[in-house]
């Protein structure tokens, strides 16, 4: 692709360079990942100001399109999975419904004792075992996603259970435990070593962390999940009406 501007057009530099950016991360070199030329070479090749470079970039940066890391440069985005904060379908189900492919790349099951803090959600004493579900999930270019679940031991579900169907239709359909409340917390956080190890991203790269503190329709505890999502794949969507 030819990088070159009109400068004798009334289109300001800046939307131009914003429309030439916008096809080039859409070329298949670009796409998924890649660095774009750096800003001192793309000025030079444009003849215009590094500071116009910057003011087309900010929108793209804004978008969500481009990321930039310091010391090394701008590099592509890579296509992430955008899920609305309304919905709180299992995994499963979401990711079907939006035609999206995902594999799991971990799928371990164990008896875990809980902590203070889940000891207080379920209502159960400390240091009782209840089951401990980890998931490991992603697409053909990685894992994007790791999930902890532990379920309310009067549900009567056990670390032997088929996990691979969508985790609410299990619950309700063999369990008799359907569930009607998410209590939702997210907060950005830095990835810790095993969090990155399972993510393939570096220590210290930002992680969306989603906690989720489930009900069934008599308000009683069912499952308590906590989500560590890549920050550059995943992003979540509300839509608020007034």
């Amino acid at each position: 692709m030819e990088l070159i501007i009109d400068h004798s057009s009334p289109v300001p530099m800046h939307l131009q360079v914003e429309q030439l950016l916008r096809r080039l991360i859409e070329l298949p070199e670009y796409k998924d990942g890649a660095y774009l030329p750096r800003e001192t070479d793309l000025a030079g090749q444009l003849g215009i100001s590094r500071n116009t470079i910057r003011q087309a970039t900010n929108k793209l940066h804004y978008e969500g399109l481009i990321i930039r890391k310091k010391g090394l440069g701008t590099k592509v985005a890579k296509k992430a999975v955008t899920t609305r904060l309304d919905n709180w379908y299992s995994f499963t189900h979401e990711m079907s419904e939006r035609g999206i492919a995902f594999k799991n790349y971990l799928l371990e099951t164990s008896w875990q004792e809980i902590d203070l803090k889940l000891s207080r959600f379920f209502d159960l004493p400390e240091k009782t075992s209840l089951v401990k579900l980890c998931r490991l999930r992603g697409d053909d270019d990685g894992p994007f996603v790791y999930f902890e679940s532990y379920f309310h031991s009067r549900i009567g579900i056990t670390p032997e259970e088929d996990f691979s169907v969508p985790l609410y239709e299990l619950l309700e359909k063999k369990y008799n435990t359907p569930v009607k409340t998410s209590r939702e917390e997210i907060r950005a956080r830095k990835a810790n070593s095993p969090i990155a190890r399972l993510l393939r991203i570096t220590a210290g790269d930002p992680v969306l962390v989603r906690e989720r503190f489930v009900l069934d329709p008599g308000g009683r505890p069912v499952e308590y999940n906590i989500g560590f999502y890549n920050a550059e794949k995943f992003t979540y969507t509300i839509e608020i009406q007034r």
